[in-house]
C-alpha cells in the first residue's frame, strides 16, 4: 500500500517555507496530494486557479506531488485521495500549540495521522499573511516566496 500524505493550505502564496516542508516529505511518502482549500469568505491575494498553477509548475518534474483543490474538512478530502497522513509545517512553539489540537481532533474524526516537520531556521519568520502584507504595500516579496511566482 502506497504512502500518500495531505498538505493542505491556503497556500496564498506559496512560499520557501512551503516548499520546504514539501521536500522534506517526498522522503517520506510515496505521494504528497497538495491541497489547496477554497474559502470564499477569505479575499485572497492570488485566485485559486493562480496559486494551483503555481504550485503545478515548481513540482512539474515530480511524479510524487499532485496538487488539488478542496472545499470541505481535510479529513474527508484525505480519505477521498486515499491518505492516511497529513502534514504540517511547525515554525515555532505557537505554531505547535495550534496544529497539535488540530491534529488530536483529525485523529479522533478519522484516524489520520498528523506527521510534523520542523522548517528549517531560514524560514521561520516566513507568514502567508505577512507576505500579503508586504506585497499590498508594494514591498518585495521575492526573498520569500518560490519561483517562479507571476506576481500580476
Amino acid at each position: 500500500m502506497s504512502k500518500i500524505a495531505v498538505f493542505p493550505g491556503s497556500f496564498d502564496p506559496f512560499t520557501k517555507g512551503h516548499e520546504a516542508v514539501v521536500r522534506k516529505g517526498l522522503g517520506l511518502f510515496d505521494k504528497i496530494v497538495i491541497a489547496v482549500g477554497v474559502n470564499t469568505s477569505k479575499a485572497s491575494m492570488f485566485t485559486l486557479e493562480k496559486r494551483m498553477s503555481h504550485i503545478k509548475e515548481l513540482f512539474k518534474d515530480s511524479d510524487q506531488v499532485e496538487v488539488q483543490s478542496f472545499q470541505k474538512l481535510t479529513v474527508d478530502f484525505c480519505k477521498d485521495v486515499g491518505a492516511q497522513f497529513i502534514v504540517r509545517g511547525l515554525r515555532d512553539s505557537k505554531d505547535f500549540e495550534y496544529e497539535k489540537s488540530i491534529a488530536h481532533m483529525n485523529y479522533d474524526l478519522a484516524g489520520i495521522d498528523t506527521v510534523f516537520f520542523l522548517t528549517e531556521q531560514k524560514y521561520s519568520a516566513i507568514s502567508s499573511t505577512i507576505i500579503r502584507e508586504i506585497h499590498k504595500n508594494n514591498g518585495p516579496i521575492d526573498a520569500f516566496v518560490t519561483k517562479p511566482y507571476l506576481l500580476v
